[in-house]
């Protein structure tokens, strides 16, 4: 591969990604409206349901690559539907620390329920060892990135 076709891939990594979150927000859409979530809600409950302590909406925001105002709006939804509470933070007196609530952590359960036939057939298609793959390529390029 000459040094002008590898100069192209990280181009083509980069549509392939953007093509890929928009199918993935698409079909998570129609997964997921059913249960009454969207996928920005599903993002954001899963941001939560996944990571090891509660956090505040700048650490959910920096996490998933969104702006914070973006997550603050879903954060205020999610919290009027009764699916996060807001409690206070021992490190920042301003910055509330958003936790799932039982409501939340049952919100989540059913969407990774919904997107399970998914999950499996691209598991399938793709391999566990290729997604692995795939998986460390992504978070290096995150790493890499400004």
């Amino acid at each position: 591969m000459n040094e002008s076709d590898q100069s192209t891939l990280v181009r083509q990594l980069s549509i392939a990604v953007f093509e890929t979150n928009g199918r993935l927000v698409e079909t998570g859409n129609a997964l997921v409206r059913p249960l009454g979530l969207s996928t920005a809600w599903w993002q954001v409950l899963g941001a939560l349901g996944y990571a090891p302590a509660p956090l505040p909406v700048a650490h959910i925001a920096r996490n998933m690559g969104l702006t914070r105002q973006a997550v603050q709006r879903v954060v205020d939804l999610l919290a009027e539907r009764g699916l996060v509470a807001l409690e206070a933070n021992p490190h920042h007196q301003r910055a509330k620390l958003i936790v799932l609530t039982e409501a939340g952590q049952e919100a989540l359960a059913a969407t990774e329920r919904a997107v399970a036939p998914l999950d499996e057939a691209l598991l399938d298609k793709i391999g566990a060892e290729r997604l692995a793959v795939a998986i460390a390529v992504l978070r290096e390029m995150n790493d890499a990135l400004p």
